[in-house]
């Protein structure tokens, strides 16, 4: 029964009808009516209409796109009448109404008989749910009718149960294990494979959304969950196949090892579908997804099963063999452009991919072994498929192995050398592909030990007469270029060059565009030796930029700007060129129309090495550049709310998007969109550090739009980067200008310290917390002393407090996760990257505190103290970064602090003292320190525990890897802080002779240039003084100096100071200054004769 006027049903049947229409104006203004006339002046009346559709229109067309307007209009946003905060209309609407609108559609859900239909209002029932689960209102009746749902006779009702629990999990969080392990286990044994299916897929989305202890409940479920996949596969459905093992990698992911008692039977199961043929090549290469998934997230329980690694690496090779099928020859393949195919979805690309994963995440000493049982084999095989894949999986495999294969590169390169003179193009082609990934991948060892081998290879390959062939050693060459130092590459130019500038007369435009960019690469890396080739190369990049702007040579054009800003060595060489270049760069950026226009982005780049080879006289012309660079800066994302599956598909068939699922629907980013902003903000930042004062004119306005809005851009993480790299460069763009206490600075200041603090208290991701510590730090080291007021650094502490508190989070998660690896398991990659991202953020953080006191002195002191409990729990954890962190905090303190860093005393003592011996040298270095400045900047009231110090200091400097490259720091430290207590603070030290007897055996200091001046300026004091102890050993204490000027640790006036005094200790002793030459080697005795006979 209706509960709204027939003339409210007519008025929306024909709404939906105008929706619906083929005809875009009918449309459009259907649209407007829904919005006006509807969603603002009456949703409940519209909700509910929409409900009563569902539940009595005869059409099913009709019943479906209603349910679907339902969901897309109960998720708009309005203020609620009663609050006035924002939320989704749903739950804005009145209780009554609310109520009455939810129950009709059950009775929807119930009594709909299509499966298309039943799908479609299932989603509108999720969304409802969600929104109440997120405001925290119940919907009582719900879960028992989803419940009764699936236990119908009817299979679609009790796939329809299981969907919606699959869309919105929440709803069965709360409720009683017991039940709903019942309602699942009778899902996942149900006779219907399809509700089995759903159950799957809801399983996998409700054990997501539970805690982990929770999921253990749960565990028992898995012997149910794995038998529903063999009858899939005994059917032979690739489609339902695919979907049980996705519904399986959602749970690998989460909770890998519960899976560990019938692992080994799983593995033996993938194995089975990926070997099977007769199966979608989707469904295949979903198995062995399902496997890698084991291997990301579980590598020990893949390691210790019977037959993982030889089956995964076994079938990988298999899969990388299923390429070219109809085209033997490669005529085709020949035929078609570099970059033309797309192979993303093939077989071998799968294989490709595995074996990398395995590789990195298995690590060589498992992977290797079993990968070349096969590789010598397939090398010397007389099928060109075998021969490509064993080339494919040396590039594959590389990165992961690196450790192991670095010391075998002769081995491994007599495999893939006579691969460049294979009779296939496709494995000439593979062969090049090997060596490129081989030279990233063993960067340095490849080049220094192996140019010849490398270089004298795969130059004659650039002769080949397959331009596919041609252009991929090309792109090798510059793998191999980009890591090559100069005077590797001198010897060998000529020869590229020739080569590569009969490439750019190839017929094939793609060939010279990577022959470009490899000349490019090339100078790059050869720099000032590559100068010969500039009246050469010029010419041709000039003639190739005059051309006509025609589309399909848009890339060559953009190759050639690159080419031509790279051999653009300095401006002498330049000369009048530089003029014409920027005019043509000007006139090609004149004449792009095309949004996709590649010449785009290339010409931000160009742009920007121009500014760094011009410098100032780059500064006219700017004004042409700088519109099109600041429209990039300053793009929106580009985002689209995603209403079904539908467009979910349509959006993931294309490139340059990201889906994020947000509150039970899915947004698409267009991240191509993103990433030209990210570069050109980057490019902002190079303007801003090269032309510095010059660049003042564009500071506010890039501020304003681009830098500080980007500091909140959470959509893209590499956005917030470059803005918070780009902040401190404006400001001092801004202070260079204006001068250090300018008012324009000061104006500019205020705003923008207040964004930084915000977005200290808001960034959600770890790296990019540190970025933002360190926009933060470099900004007040650019504004200068008390640029911080009392609420600034309050504001700062807040969000320290807030980063510590969040830091420990994380560190306690990883302490209860590891008890629940297995003996022998290696911590994954993951979180290795997770704890190395904590500790760049503590560094950063240190930086951050540290600029503070070096800029505001004491008057930091009643905020920091907010964190004590902090400072006092670090400094005492068995992790040694958290006790450097805390350690260097309370260095900071004594060294700008003075005198009041002794109200802290209890805090700093113990920790300086325990800190000494730690096991950790940078730890020791860091509490010698801390002695030193105690006694350098602390006054009178440390004069007593830097005397009682001295014996540590010493024992610090007796460790037994003393000098040692790791311990060296320390040991300096040491020996300049003694120094420091005896010149400045040394009214209680007992014996001082003594002292300084033992203390001439703690130098040299031939590596801290921080250590080194107090070091050698006490000594320079004892020489002054005239002291016998320095007298009676003159000759060691020249050596001594003589090690200090090698080691280029003193420098200006304590070097002139340090070296006079030298002189004047040799002539007090009647010391022969060439007798104690004579003994050093020749390079010592010619540093000593710049420094004292000038």
């Amino acid at each position: 029964m209706s509960l709204l006027p027939a003339e409210i049903h007519a008025a929306l049947v024909q709404l939906l009808q105008a929706l619906t229409a083929s005809d875009n104006n009918i449309r459009s203004r259907a649209e407007e009516q829904l919005s006006t006339e509807w969603v603002q002046a009456r949703p409940d009346v519209l909700l509910m209409a929409l409900v009563e559709q569902i539940q009595c229109s005869e059409d099913p067309v009709t019943r479906s796109f209603a349910a679907v307007l339902f969901r897309r209009i109960a998720t708009k946003t309005r203020k609620d009448p009663t609050t006035g905060e924002t939320k989704e209309l749903f739950v804005t609407l009145q209780q009554a109404q609310k109520v009455a609108i939810r129950q009709k559609l059950l009775e929807c859900l119930t009594g709909e008989a299509l499966p298309h239909v039943r799908n479609k209002i299932g989603d509108a029932v999720a969304e409802v749910a969600r929104q109440y689960a997120d405001y925290n209102e119940s919907w009582p009746e719900l879960l028992g009718v989803l419940f009764q749902t699936s236990q119908s006779t009817d299979s679609g009702q009790r796939e329809g149960a299981f969907r919606i629990f699959a869309t919105t999990p929440g709803i069965i969080e709360k409720q009683h294990g017991d039940t709903v392990l019942t309602a699942f286990t009778r899902g996942f044994k149900d006779e219907d494979v399809a509700v089995r299916l759903a159950a799957m897929e809801a399983f996998a989305s409700f054990f997501r959304s539970i805690t982990k202890k929770d999921q253990q409940k749960f565990y028992a479920l898995i012997p149910d969950i794995l038998s529903i996949l063999p009858p899939i596969k005994e059917a032979q459905d690739s489609e339902q196949l695919t979907k049980a093992l996705i519904a399986l990698i959602d749970l690998a992911e989460v909770a890998p090892k519960m899976f560990r008692h019938l692992f080994h039977n799983l593995v033996t199961f993938s194995i089975t579908v990926v070997q099977d043929k007769e199966l979608s090549d989707h469904a295949r290469q979903t198995a062995l997804e399902l496997m890698a998934t084991f291997a990301d997230y579980a590598p020990q329980m893949c390691r210790k099963d019977a037959s993982y690694t030889t089956e995964m690496v076994t079938q990988c090779l298999s899969l990388m063999t299923d390429i070219g099928m109809d085209d033997d020859d490669a005529a085709d393949w020949n035929d078609s452009d570099d970059n033309e195919v797309d192979e993303s979805d093939q077989n071998h690309v799968a294989g490709e991919q595995c074996m990398d994963r395995l590789a990195n995440k298995l690590g060589g000493q498992t992977i290797l072994a079993p990968t070349f049982n096969w590789l010598p084999r397939m090398m010397t095989s007389s099928a060109w498929r075998d021969r490509h894949a064993a080339l494919m999986a040396i590039s594959a495999i590389s990165e992961g192995c690196r450790d192991l294969m670095v010391g075998e590169l002769d081995k491994v390169l007599d495999l893939v050398v006579p691969a460049l003179r294979d009779p296939h193009p496709r494995v000439r082609w593979a062969g090049c592909n090997a060596l490129g990934q081989m030279s990233t991948d063993f960067a340095g060892t490849m080049q220094e030990k192996y140019h010849q081998v490398v270089l004298s290879n795969i130059i004659p390959v650039l002769e080949s007469v397959e331009p596919r062939v041609q252009s991929h050693a090309a792109a090798a060459l510059v793998n191999f270029c980009e890591e090559a130092e100069k005077s590797i590459l001198e010897p060998y130019l000529d020869e590229l060059l020739n080569h590569l500038l009969v490439l750019l007369q190839s017929p094939k435009r793609f060939v010279q565009e990577q022959a470009l960019s490899t000349i490019a690469t090339i100078a790059d890396s050869a720099e000032a030796a590559f100068g010969r080739y500039y009246d050469t190369l010029m010419p041709l990049l000039f003639s190739v930029l005059r051309q006509e702007q025609s589309k399909e040579f848009r890339l060559l054009r953009a190759k050639a700007m690159e080419c031509a800003t790279l051999i653009a060595v300095g401006k002498e060489k330049l000369g009048r060129d530089a003029l014409e270049l920027v005019q043509l760069l000007g006139s090609i950026q004149q004449n792009i129309t095309d949004a996709d226009d590649p010449q785009s982005q290339y010409l931000m780049h160009c742009w920007g090495r121009m500014a760094r080879v011009m410098g100032s006289e780059f500064l006219p012309y700017l004004p042409a550049v700088m519109p099109p660079l600041l429209e990039l800066a300053s793009a929106k994302a580009d985002i689209q709310l995603l209403e079904d599956e539908d467009q979910v598909a349509q959006v993931e068939q294309e490139e340059g998007w990201e889906l994020v699922p947000l509150k039970g629907k899915m947004i698409g980013i267009k991240t191509t969109t993103l990433d030209d902003k990210n570069m050109a903000i980057e490019l902002l930042v190079v303007y801003a550090q090269v032309l510095e004062a010059a660049f003042e004119p564009y500071v506010l306005e890039i501020m304003e739009k681009v830098a500080l809005p980007g500091l909140a851009f959470f959509f893209h993480d590499p956005v917030r980067v470059a803005s918070a790299k780009c902040v401190p460069q404006l400001l001092n763009s801004y202070r260079k200008a204006h001068g250090d206490r300018s008012q324009q600075l000061a104006g500019l200041w205020d705003k923008t310290v207040i964004k930084i603090l915000e977005v200290l208290s808001a960034e959600p991701a770890v790296d990019t917390l540190a970025e933002m510590y360190q926009c933060f730090y470099e900004s007040v080291e650019i504004l200068g002393k008390g640029c911080l007021t009392g609420n600034h650094m309050a504001a700062f502490i807040q969000s320290a407090k807030s980063a510590l508190e969040d830091y420990q989070n994380r560190v306690k998660d990883r302490l209860e996760d590891k008890t629940e690896t297995e003996e022998g398991e290696e911590e994954s990659e993951e979180t290795l990257f997770a704890i190395e991202d904590d500790q760049t953020l503590l560094s950063d953080m240190n930086k951050a505190f540290h600029t503070i006191f070096k800029n505001q002195g004491p008057t930091f002191l009643p905020h920091w103290e907010r964190l004590l409990s902090f400072y006092d729990a670090f400094i005492t954890s068995s992790d040694p970064t958290q006790r450097q962190w805390a350690l260097c905090i309370m260095d900071d303190v004594l060294e700008f602090c003075g005198e009041q860093s002794w109200n802290y005393n209890s805090h700093i003592i113990e920790p300086l003292v325990i800190g000494m011996g730690d096991d950790i040298p940078a730890n020791r270095q860091a509490a010698a320190y801390g002695v030193g400045v105690a006694a350098h900047k602390g006054g009178p009231a440390w004069s007593e525990f830097v005397a009682a110090a001295i014996p540590a200091l010493f024992r610090v400097t007796h460790h037994a890897q003393a000098r040692q490259d790791d311990h060296v720091y320390a040991t300096e430290n040491a020996c300049a802080s003694i120094a420091k207590i005896l010149h400045f603070n040394s009214s209680k030290v007992a014996n001082v002779p003594e002292v300084v007897g033992h203390w001439f055996d703690t130098l040299p200091v031939v590596n801290d240039e921080e250590a080194a001046p107090y070091a050698y300026s006490f000594l320079v004091q004892l020489i002054d003084q005239q002291n016998p102890l320095v007298i009676n050993q003159a000759p060691k204490m020249f050596t001594y100096v003589v090690q200090a000027l090698e080691g280029e640790t003193l420098q200006g006036q304590t070097l002139e100071r340090v070296v006079a005094s030298a002189k004047q200790l040799l002539t007090m002793a009647r010391v022969d200054a060439n007798q104690l030459l004579a003994s050093m080697p020749p390079e010592t005795q010619q540093t000593v004769r710049a420094y004292f006979w000038k």
